[in-house]
C-alpha cells in the first residue's frame, strides 16, 4: 500500500465510498444526503488542509484522510483529521496505515497535538484504533450523535500530543 497526496483525479474513486459511509449515518456528522459538490469541498478544501489517499499496487484508492488545523489563529497548532476507508478494503490495515501516516505528517508540519472532535462512541473499531495510536478520550458529549439504529449515542473528543 502506498499513501500519497490526494489529487483531483482521485475524487471519482473517493466519492462512491465516501457517499456510502456518510449515507449510512453511523460514523460521520455530515448530512446523510450530502451532495457530491459539497462533499468534495469538505474533503478536499485546499490549504492549509491536506488530503491523502492509500492506494494498492494497481492504484486503486483504498482509503483517504484529511489533515487540517483544528482551529484558526492561536489554536492552529493543534491538528484535526478525518478518515474514510472503502468498505471493500476493511480489515486490511488501511485505517491504521492512514492514521500513522497522518500523525507523522502532522508532526512534520509542526503541529503539537491532534484532536478528533466527534468520534461516535458506538464506532468501537475506530475508538480502539485511535486508542492504540495513543489517543485518549478527553471529553464526551452525551447523546451528541443520532445513530440510525442505536438512537442517541455519545460523541467522544479524542486527543494526543505529538
Amino acid at each position: 500500500m502506498l499513501i500519497r497526496e490526494a489529487t483531483a483525479a482521485d475524487w471519482p474513486e473517493i466519492w462512491p465510498f465516501l457517499r456510502r459511509i456518510v449515507a449510512a449515518g453511523e460514523t460521520y456528522t455530515w448530512p446523510r444526503d450530502v451532495d457530491e459538490a459539497t462533499a468534495r469541498r469538505l474533503w478536499l478544501p485546499g490549504p492549509p488542509a491536506r488530503a491523502v489517499v492509500a492506494v494498492d499496487d494497481a492504484g486503486t484508492v483504498l482509503g483517504t484522510a484529511k489533515l487540517a488545523p483544528n482551529q484558526l489563529g492561536p489554536g492552529n497548532h493543534v491538528a484535526n483529521a478525518s478518515f474514510m476507508v472503502s468498505p471493500a478494503a476493511a480489515g486490511r490495515g488501511v485505517g491504521r496505515a492512514l492514521g500513522a501516516h497522518v500523525l507523522d505528517l502532522a508532526r512534520a508540519e509542526g503541529y503539537r497535538a491532534m484532536q478528533f472532535n466527534a468520534v461516535v462512541a458506538s464506532n468501537e473499531r475506530a475508538v480502539a484504533l485511535w486508542r492504540s495510536l495513543g489517543f485518549a478520550v478527553v471529553g464526551r458529549i452525551p447523546e451528541g450523535f443520532r445513530h440510525p439504529s442505536r438512537g442517541y449515542v455519545d460523541l467522544l473528543v479524542m486527543h494526543r500530543r505529538l
